[in-house]
């Protein structure tokens, strides 16, 4: 029977060995990233700081008085930026990268859960949101600490941190 050693090469061997004529990783970036991608990333950047500094420092109009003026927008936005906002935030760039290779892995039983939104969605906008918007309510952690108790609202939120501390270990 052979020798482990024999059969399997060290992590020493698989990272000093060198692969003829391929760039390295930097050089691969440097070769991929050009001045084209610079001005649009550049331009992006410049856009979201002008606006950040108009609605900062410019315009002093007191839209946003009050944490509820803020989170709700005065109740002034129309439907497409709410789903629009809605959208941006459940597609991460976890999703757009981690769900093509999911489906790679371990073929398509994973779009199983994407059919599940058809499901919850509708029911949670017809069954949760008019409670919470005939209680004038910014969140859930907030009715939980209306209808039961202010330890319901930490302990609601104290389960989510620890959720996310959990999730932040997976994708970084």
């Amino acid at each position: 029977m052979a020798d482990l050693a024999t059969v399997f090469p060290t992590l020493s061997e698989i990272f000093t060995t060198e692969v003829p004529n391929t760039l390295t990783y930097t050089e691969e970036l440097a070769s991929r990233f050009g001045w084209p991608d610079y001005l649009v990333f550049s331009a992006m950047l410049l856009v979201s700081i002008a606006i950040g500094f108009y609605y900062g420092f410019v315009d002093k109009s007191g839209a946003n008085d009050t944490t509820e003026d803020f989170l709700l927008a005065g109740k002034s936005m129309t439907t497409f930026p709410i789903a629009m906002s809605l959208i941006a935030s459940f597609m991460s760039a976890i999703t757009l990268l981690g769900t093509p290779s999911e489906v790679y892995q371990n073929g398509f039983v994973y779009y199983l859960i994407g059919f599940s939104y058809f499901l919850v969605m509708p029911s949670a906008a017809y069954l949760y949101l008019p409670v919470f918007w005939d209680l004038q309510v910014t969140s859930a952690y907030e009715y939980l600490e209306w209808r039961f108790h202010p330890y319901c609202r930490r302990l609601g939120s104290a389960v989510f941190i620890l959720q996310m501390v959990m999730y932040m270990a997976i994708v970084v």
